[in-house]
């Protein structure tokens, strides 16, 4: 059965409070992640470019590298991408594809000769890139149930009274006038939860007992991209040490859709005789809906160098500032659900939808600081002929916050050095002419997981915000690159495949002593991309 199916038709609202929408430790992780974006050059090579410099790429990576021009230049990079995405639960499997076009990139460097020999030129750059794309799509069902997101959300509701979560036509909003977890909330009105004796005791059961059985359904899909325009300047101190600096403005929009539902049998579901409501064994089978939006602007720094002590090695540094961005964010949330008793004297089955907040429309208005990032490399020139190159970039994870009008918000403070850890990215490349005009490439690069051991491993309990409780883990990135480029007097034009590799575990709710098992499936994205540059140096 395809649980989303059973999802009413209704309208959806958008809303707003910090209760229901401040931002977690992941929401932070989603709009931090970059890739391997830039030129065909420079990814063809695997990124390994912070000690070479000559290639537009180098603005938004080490702008030392800017220093190396001689002439200017005008370029275009666009890129086709083919995404597979598998998802194992248990004995089930899926797979979806994804095809895409995009534009990549478009930048100037213009060069000054100024006829001083300690400063020989002085070069500016103006550039737009997506330095990062969030779509991505998976889903799946996962089979035999040991547990339900019901029980889990019934667990953290204790201690709120069924008069503080249900809503009352026309009257009390719970939404509004309580501080009770929006999920709680939902789950309450949706007959999800169902109060133990006494309502006022403020202890909730799931949908999910001893004798239930039954499957879960998925689906997420993220969108958006990361663009940055950037105004980068540089120079050239005696051919020997290359500097540069570029302030970078971006541009994110990201948004996330995500549903999780499940089908049971067995399961203590609410059910009516007569005017009175009772709780009894039955079939069950919910769904719920989340969207959540976060978009805005922001504003990063980059510094970096390169020294040539002699002219066959080169060694690059380069330091970039957390992105400090002003955001807003947009949520609602959905569920449906249908629950038959087996009761022979159930006069009615209950079913229908709920919205939360349903008619309040809003934003949040919010800072978040990405992480800081620092980078090393060190490049051979072979013969005139053959370029190997490496670099070694250390991304702080577990830096990154979120305030609210200045005050930043210890909670996710905390989660975010619970959750994450600086991450470590491991590049090679080379480059030979086979001609002056025709050359080969190659290129390698290997991320970390920046997942700590405690939430791999289950041993922290993790917060989400809103209604949104699932959340994805990422393992190891890698990505391994080839490609050609063809120099026609002042024209060139460059390719290159870039085949990338990620794993996650995909959990639909976290765990805790009293809730085991959650559900959880493994997510494997294996991303093809062709890249095309087309340039013009003058």
């Amino acid at each position: 059965m395809n649980i989303k199916y059973i999802l009413a038709a209704g309208f959806f609202c958008f809303l707003s409070g910090f209760d229901a929408v401040a931002q977690s430790a992941f929401d932070l992780y989603s709009i931090s992640q970059t890739d391997l974006k830039g030129t065909a050059r420079f990814m063809a090579m695997g990124g390994a470019f912070g000690a070479l410099g000559g290639d537009m790429s180098v603005i938004n990576q080490n702008p030392g590298g800017l220093g190396i021009y001689r002439s200017s230049e005008i370029g275009v990079t666009f890129d086709w991408n083919i995404k597979n995405t598998t998802v194992k639960a248990g004995t089930a499997s899926s797979k979806v594809k994804d095809t895409n076009f995009n534009f990549n990139n478009i930048g100037y460097v213009g060069s000054f000769q100024t006829g001083i020999s300690a400063l020989p030129n002085i070069n500016w750059g103006f550039s737009y890139s997506k330095t990062a794309s969030f779509a991505r799509r998976y889903g799946g069902v996962m089979p035999d149930l040991r547990n339900s997101m019901t029980n889990f959300v019934a667990n953290q509701s204790y201690g709120w009274t069924a008069e503080e979560l249900g809503a009352v036509a026309g009257g009390y909003n719970p939404y509004q006038e309580s501080s009770a977890p929006w999920m709680s909330i939902l789950a309450y009105n949706s007959y999800l939860i169902n109060p133990y004796g006494n309502a006022s005791d403020g202890t909730y059961g799931g949908l999910f007992n001893k004798a239930t059985t039954g499957v879960g359904e998925f689906e997420v899909e993220e969108r958006g991209q990361v663009d940055e325009y950037s105004i980068s300047i540089g120079g050239n101190a005696c051919d020997l040490v290359y500097w540069g600096a570029t302030i970078g403005i971006t541009d994110l929009d990201y948004s996330l859709y995500s549903y999780y539902g499940e089908s049971l049998r067995n399961a203590d579901v609410a059910y009516r005789v007569g005017e009175n409501e009772y709780v009894g064994a039955g079939d069950a089978a919910w769904g719920l809906e989340n969207f959540f939006r976060m978009s805005g602007t922001g504003v990063n720094f980059k510094l970096g160098a390169i020294l040539k002590p002699v002219n066959e090695l080169r060694i690059g540094v380069a330091f970039h500032t957390p992105t400090f961005y002003a955001l807003k964010s947009q949520y609602y949330a959905n569920t449906s659900y249908a629950f038959h008793s087996y009761d022979p004297m159930t006069t009615s089955d209950i079913e229908g939808d709920a919205t939360t907040d349903e008619g309040y429309v809003g934003e949040t208005n919010f800072d978040a600081r990405t992480p800081w990032k620092f980078i090393g490399s060190i490049a051979g020139v072979i013969g005139g002929r053959g370029i190997i190159s490496f670099d070694y970039e250390r991304v702080m994870y577990d830096g990154m916050s979120v305030s609210y009008d200045r005050w930043v918000d210890p909670d996710v403070r905390q989660n975010v050095k619970q959750y994450f850890q600086p991450s470590n990215i491991f590049r090679i490349g080379g480059e030979f002419k086979v001609t002056p005009q025709f050359s080969l490439r190659l290129g390698y690069s290997y991320q970390t997981s920046p997942m700590t051991e405690d939430i791999v491993n289950d041993r922290v309990d993790v917060v989400t915000a809103g209604t949104t409780l699932s959340y994805s883990l990422d393992d190891k990135i890698q990505h391994v690159t080839a490609g050609l480029g063809y120099r026609y007097k002042a024209f060139y034009l460059d390719f290159a495949y870039v085949y990338k590799e990620r794993q996650s575990d995909f959990h639909a709710f976290s765990s805790e002593e009293s809730v085991p098992l959650p559900p959880l499936a493994n997510v494997k994205d294996q991303n093809h991309e062709v890249v095309f540059s087309l340039g013009f140096k003058f």
